[in-house]
């Protein structure tokens, strides 16, 4: 980590402390932002976590959310957070505008910045920087810092299962090739410290509501393709669905990995319409760079395999340009890997 000593000392004295993560934090961003806070909190630091938005009600079981406070709604005390912290850590992003209007108090404010992360091209905004590609989860580098720290006898059960959910859901459940033997030998260690591997399980993908399952069940029958010749499949997701169902933040998650649950399909995408644009994740197995092809086309980027984009075409405009992409027209997706 760059400035590692530094950063020790400046944690050996009682500091006001802000966390935060990106827009609509999934279980790694959230769960890498209340492990810390827990840790840190144990050193006697005053700590915020602070989200740019909402996150889905899946996630609401960790320790310490009933304090995390949503800057959507809360300006003001947001604002009078960052303006007097002394350290502002941001968790699971590389650059200042993936946290929205956030971003800019951030950037002008006084306290010192800490960036974890693991995505690609971090914008130099931080005096503390611990980043790798490499890592499955922003997760792993939050341990990493714990141990590097010498405090790893820290973490409580409770943040063990923090961190665990980001490591389980950002190696989609220990099936990426970003699944290590440092990773699982991290797992071992939370499970030794008291994390209850089964429950976050549960927690975290057998806690839908019902307009959720209809909704994915809706999906897999109506608004799945497979694109002809290629081994691509996509989702859509019209406002009028989401409205049927009574769509609300993580209502999708996870929706676009069914897609690689069919024989032969290697790339999957969802689209998703949404107030004037069209959201975009997109999953890819094995040696296909789908973050190159999200980045050159769909505003986008991420990881080699897991990337997101948008669009501010009409949802049909959307996927009609990419059928044509995945048809031959570029050479982004080598589909014998």
């Amino acid at each position: 980590m760059q400035n590692l000593a530094a950063l020790k000392e400046k944690l050996n004295l009682p500091k006001r402390i802000v966390i935060t993560t990106h827009v609509k934090p999934d279980a790694d961003a959230l769960g890498s932002s209340l492990g810390l806070a827990g840790y840190l909190m144990k050193l006697g630091h005053q700590v915020c976590v602070i989200t740019p938005t909402d996150y889905p009600d899946f996630l609401t079981w960790m320790e310490g959310n009933e304090d995390v406070l949503i800057f959507e709604g809360n300006e003001e005390k947001a604002q009078y957070l960052v303006e007097n912290a002394d350290l502002v850590f941001c968790l699971d992003f590389s650059s200042l505008t993936r946290i929205g209007a956030l971003g800019e108090m951030v950037r002008d404010s006084e306290a010192e910045k800490v960036l974890i992360d693991h995505h690609l091209n971090p914008e130099t905004f931080a005096q503390y920087v611990l980043w790798s590609t490499e890592a499955a989860a922003t997760a792993e580098l939050i341990f990493d810092l714990i141990e590097m720290l010498g405090d790893v006898e820290k973490i409580t059960k409770a943040m063990a299962e923090a961190l665990y959910a980001g490591l389980m859901t950002d190696t989609g459940n220990f099936k990426l090739p970003s699944t290590t033997p440092h990773v699982h030998n991290i797992v071992a260690t939370l499970m030794e410290l008291g994390a209850d591997i089964s429950k976050v399980s549960h927690n975290v993908y057998d806690n839908s509501s019902l307009d959720r399952m209809r909704l994915l069940g809706f999906a897999l029958s109506e608004r799945l393709e497979v694109i002809e010749g290629t081994p691509v499949a996509f989702f859509y997701l019209t406002t009028e669905d989401k409205k049927r169902f009574n769509y609300q933040t993580g209502d999708s998650e996870g929706l676009v990995n069914y897609g690689l649950g069919i024989k032969d399909v290697k790339v999957s995408a969802i689209f998703i319409e949404d107030e004037g644009k069209v959201k975009i994740s997109f999953r890819s197995f094995g040696n296909i760079p789908i973050n190159e092809l999200s980045r050159k086309y769909f505003n986008g980027g991420g990881h080699k395999n897991a990337a997101g984009g948008v669009s501010f075409d009409d949802l049909e405009t959307t996927i009609n340009k990419f059928k044509e992409l995945v048809q031959g027209q570029t050479k982004e997706l080598n589909y014998e890997a």
